[in-house]
C-alpha cells in the first residue's frame, strides 16, 4: 500500500528538484499534514531554498482544489463501487480520471473572492461563539439536564 510520511515526501522533493531547471523557484501548494513540517522535511528545505511550502489553511478543505477533486471522485465513482482489492480501487480511479481527463473543463468559482472570505469569516465566528456556548457553567448544565431528562425517561 502506497503511504503519505515524510519518506515518501522527501522523495517526492528529490524528484522535483532533480527534475527541474535550478534557477527556479519552486513554490508548492500543500496541506497541513504533519509529513510536511516533520524535521527532517524542514532541514532538506532550509539546505534548498527555492522550495517555498504554502500550506492550505485548516479546516478548509473546500478551497483546496485537489481535495475538492477528491471528492468528486469519491462522489461519482467510489461510493458506488465495491472493491475487492487496492488494485481494483486503483483501477476504478485511473478510469474515472481517464473518462474525466478526456473531456477537461476548468473549475470556475461561481462567487466573488469577497463573497467566499465573507462566507468564511461567518462561519468562522459561528463555530467560535458555538464552542464559547459549549464550555464552562453553560456545558456542565446541559449535562445536569441530560442526566435529569435521562433518568425520567428509565
Amino acid at each position: 500500500m502506497k503511504r503519505h510520511r515524510h519518506q515518501e515526501f522527501l522523495r517526492f522533493l528529490r524528484v522535483i528538484h532533480r527534475n527541474t531547471d535550478k534557477r527556479l523557484d519552486l513554490h508548492l501548494i500543500v496541506d497541513n499534514h504533519a509529513t510536511h513540517k516533520y524535521p527532517k522535511v524542514k532541514a532538506w528545505l532550509a539546505k534548498h531554498p527555492r522550495f517555498h511550502l504554502h500550506f492550505t489553511p485548516t479546516s478548509a478543505s473546500w478551497l483546496n482544489q485537489v481535495e475538492r477533486f477528491f471528492a468528486l471522485i469519491t462522489q461519482q465513482r467510489i461510493r458506488r463501487g465495491a472493491f475487492t482489492s487496492v488494485i481494483d480501487l486503483e483501477s476504478a480511479i485511473m478510469d474515472y480520471l481517464e473518462h474525466h481527463n478526456a473531456d477537461p473543463k476548468p473549475f470556475v468559482w461561481t462567487a466573488p473572492a469577497s463573497a467566499i472570505l465573507e462566507k468564511v469569516a461567518r462561519a468562522k465566528q459561528a463555530l467560535e461563539s458555538q464552542h464559547e456556548c459549549m464550555s464552562g457553567r453553560f456545558w456542565l448544565r446541559l449535562k445536569r439536564e441530560h442526566l435529569i431528562r435521562q433518568l425520567y425517561l428509565r
